[in-house]
């Protein structure tokens, strides 16, 4: 969800330039700061004794806000200074909400996981704007349809860990169809596949496949999901299936933007 949907963006630019780097490296820096801000803040909030981890989380965070600084500082120096703030002011409330859930213990909370899948593929916006200088009507467009494939990711994968939980407690598969994360799968999976058709019908044949393969495979998933032997899947084979799948649909939006 990170750096996906900054390299689609890059690519669909068609351009080259030392910004794209800066912005790259500051946007992974970024993502990887949250941590090391999850330990100290907990370190002042939650914890009543030092910890050892809180020395290391300091240094850490020291020497990644050092980099995120010279990188944002680059890129505002050469840069259109309205729209980099925005997105700097938007990355550091994400990441201000980001440590705040994690200390709370909330990080599982299906709606802040759709909330975080919306602010990773904002990356496209860093990258389009770092290459061309701007965010072109077609980087709208690329964050939105990458931003709703992932949503329906994740609500796909809570009914599953939903639905493995209900297994364990009754011994078979047929709960799954009671879990609260179930519907909103089974709507994303219907909406994707419903605009797949809707694009397509309409000429927009690349999008609209993306939609409709998408689609199929949650809507596949989550029929998947009733039978007990699949449930006992490994959650990493999932993961990488759902990796593969979301490779090949922005690969798909990105032709079709092309």
């Amino acid at each position: 969800m990170l750096l996906t949907p900054f390299v689609a963006a890059a690519v669909l630019a068609r351009t080259i330039r030392w910004q794209e780097a800066v912005a790259f490296v500051a946007v992974a820096v970024a993502f990887v700061m949250k941590d090391p801000l999850v330990v100290v803040a907990r370190q002042r909030w939650v914890w009543k004794e030092a910890h050892p981890e809180t020395q290391a989380a300091m240094h850490w965070l020291a020497a990644e806000t050092a980099i995120v600084a010279v990188g944002g500082l680059a890129l505002l120096a050469t840069g259109p200074l309205i729209a980099y703030s925005v997105l700097f002011f938007g990355a550091a409330a994400f990441l201000t909400l980001a440590v705040w859930v994690n200390v709370r213990n909330r990080q599982r909370a299906a709606m802040f996981q759709v909330v975080s899948a919306m602010a990773l593929t904002s990356t496209s916006l860093a990258a389009a704007l770092a290459a061309m200088g701007t965010v072109p009507g077609w980087c709208w467009w690329l964050w939105l349809l990458l931003a709703v494939q992932a949503a329906a990711g994740i609500f796909t994968v809570h009914a599953r860990l939903d639905a493995r939980v209900a297994m364990r407690k009754s011994g078979r598969a047929g709960s799954a169809g009671m879990n609260p994360s179930r519907r909103p799968a089974l709507l994303f999976a219907a909406l994707l596949a419903l605009g797949g058709i809707s694009l397509a019908v309409a000429g927009y044949y690349w999008i609209g496949s993306a939609l409709l393969v998408a689609g199929a495979a949650y809507g596949w998933d989550l029929r998947r999901q009733l039978d007990l032997e699949s449930l006992r899947t490994p959650l990493t084979k999932v993961g990488l299936r759902n990796l593969s799948l979301s490779l090949i649909y922005a690969a798909l939006v990105v032709r079709g933007l092309w």
